[in-house]
């Protein structure tokens, strides 16, 4: 039931929105290289190597491009859907896992309510259809945290032959798995975890059943060969781009225009996390109640330590806090479970959010439909307004049959929310996504071999579908680009026009000139004008 739950949330508009700029296209085109050139340990974005990430989500991403062209699918290297499937399955393996890991904590019908949380939480629903790491991150900081609780709460003794190296075997696996995939991040939720119950306890020795010393090894032997290969590759160059280019300009600085103050997950939690967050502060006290239980106890070392970093860092993206979310709706569903969720006159009003999401989402319908003149079609608004009525019965009926029906409501809505945003309204906007007229205009001219050069529009995902051989440049050099003939275009934005043009006369260039894309850049927030330039075939 949680694995259908998750694929109705997660798989409308897989392989319906094209490519995301600007890192799931990244990702998706140094896989792409990866599979074109044979090499499955350099990590490359065109000419430039790309050593923010390990090979992990690489790997998992060519898997079923190759295994697509191998059937024989068309196009399956610039099929986005292919790439964007180990995020799927990595997200309804997070919420098969949060059930999993809630088993350790709470009865089996609260651990299913953990489950339908994340499987309707609004940001997994958004990594699982990206193609890059979090998802599958998750799924495997879920599994160590599951084997780190069986063992903390004292399920697991040391046994005598297969059975009592199985949860050691999985904690040690997934922390090897989730370094391949997003570097040394996972040790920061697990070893922040495992550093504040050895304070709190006041001993470690449990920690001796994850049987560290052959763990250790084991995860030596799972990463080290291809940190060894790619470290005699490139020298200190994967060390010099993933610690010092990425790593630490986000802890002390905002990168890439994303630095934002304290609280801003805190206040970005209450939409990230709905529907469920909408309960989240009714059962604050009871945990704060509980928390020299047990349970709790563990629970409240996964979700506070990390949650206090990630607010302190100076870059803040929404899905960096995303592994602390099954501990929250554990929490959430150990106090529903008990009936313990605090009961007054003000929470009714709080849970109107259950509500006021649905409204806010139709309201950004009709306004996109405004801004880019599309029709969205009718499959959106029955979606749309089912939601609607679901998160409006989740408010109204909460007093009358409790928290936890009214939760099921919202759940049934943000699915229903998903269907209707990823599934419908998103693809309809083609002006979101400029790069797909542009490399679909170039790939229906009749001529053989067709490259571009791109003047002011420098997405990654105009790279990944135009292909690898696309030049970035600027106006001047998309000029140049055209002299030689033969079958080249120019993609010019109109910041980049009057360049090209002048080049263009100094140059004696004879071109013609096809359409002009008009959309808008996600990445910059700022709508694009790009004609298409083609070089004269004459020449």
């Amino acid at each position: 039931m949680l694995a259908v739950a998750a694929l109705l949330s997660f798989l409308p508009g897989q392989f319906s929105i094209p490519p995301i700029d600007r890192d799931e296209a990244r990702f998706a085109q140094a896989t792409k290289q990866m599979i074109g050139s044979g090499d499955y340990v350099d990590i490359r974005f065109q000419d430039v190597a790309r050593y923010k990430k390990p090979v992990g989500i690489y790997w998992l991403q060519a898997g079923p491009v190759i295994a697509a062209d191998t059937l024989g699918k068309r196009n399956a290297l610039t099929t986005i859907g292919l790439y964007r499937l180990p995020s799927l399955i990595g997200a309804i393996g997070a919420v098969l896992l949060t059930y999993w890991v809630a088993l350790a904590f709470v009865s089996r019908r609260a651990a299913v309510l953990a489950g339908l949380m994340m499987a309707s939480a609004i940001l997994l629903g958004v990594e699982a259809r990206l193609a890059k790491t979090d998802a599958m991150l998750l799924a495997t900081i879920l599994a160590a945290m599951g084997a780190t609780a069986r063992i903390y709460l004292g399920e697991h003794r040391i046994k005598p032959g297969l059975a009592g190296w199985i949860l050691p075997a999985v904690f040690w696996t997934a922390l090897a798995a989730g370094i391949l995939i997003k570097g040394p991040l996972i040790l920061l939720f697990v070893g922040l975890t495992i550093a504040t119950l050895m304070i709190a306890d006041r001993t470690w020795r449990w920690l001796l059943l994850l049987r560290p010393l052959q763990g250790i090894v084991w995860l030596a032997l799972l990463v080290a060969p291809w940190f060894v290969t790619i470290l005699s590759r490139s020298g200190d160059a994967f060390v010099a781009e993933s610690v010092g280019q990425d790593l630490l300009p986000k802890i002390f600085g905002g990168q890439e225009s994303h630095g934002f103050p304290p609280g801003f997950y805190f206040l970005l939690f209450w939409v990230t996390f709905w529907p469920a967050a909408t309960l989240a502060g009714m059962a604050a006290p009871a945990v704060w109640a509980s928390r020299r239980e047990k349970g709790a106890r563990f629970l409240l070392a996964w979700l506070v330590p990390s949650w206090i970093v990630f607010e302190l860092v100076m870059t803040k993206l929404p899905h960096y806090v995303l592994p602390l979310y099954p501990a929250i709706a554990i929490l959430i569903a150990g106090i529903l479970d008990s009936h313990r969720l605090a009961r007054k006159n003000w929470m009714m009003w709080g849970a109107a959010w259950w509500f006021v999401l649905p409204v806010v989402m139709v309201i950004g319908m009709i306004v996109g439909l405004v801004m880019f003149g599309r029709q969205l079609g009718v499959l959106a608004w029955p979606f749309a307004a089912a939601a609607l009525v679901l998160g409006l019965q989740a408010w109204r009926l909460f007093e009358a049959d409790g928290a936890e029906r009214s939760l099921l409501r919202a759940i049934a809505a943000s699915i229903l929310m998903s269907i209707a945003l990823f599934g419908v309204i998103l693809p309809a906007y083609p002006a979101l996504f400029p790069s797909v007229p542009l490399s679909r205009y170039m790939r229906a001219v009749d001529c053989e071999n067709p490259v571009a050069a791109a003047a002011g529009f420098h997405e990654p995902s105009l790279v990944y579908l135009a292909g690898t051989s696309t030049r970035l440049l600027d106006g001047t050099g998309a000029a140049d680009f055209l002299r030689p003939g033969g079958c080249r275009f120019a993609f010019v934005e109109a910041r980049h026009e009057r360049s090209f043009l002048r080049r263009a006369d100094a140059i004696g260039l004879r071109y013609s000139q096809g359409p002009r894309i008009d959309g808008y850049n996600i990445s910059t927030g700022r709508s694009v004008s790009i004609a298409i330039y083609r070089a004269d075939t004459g020449r």
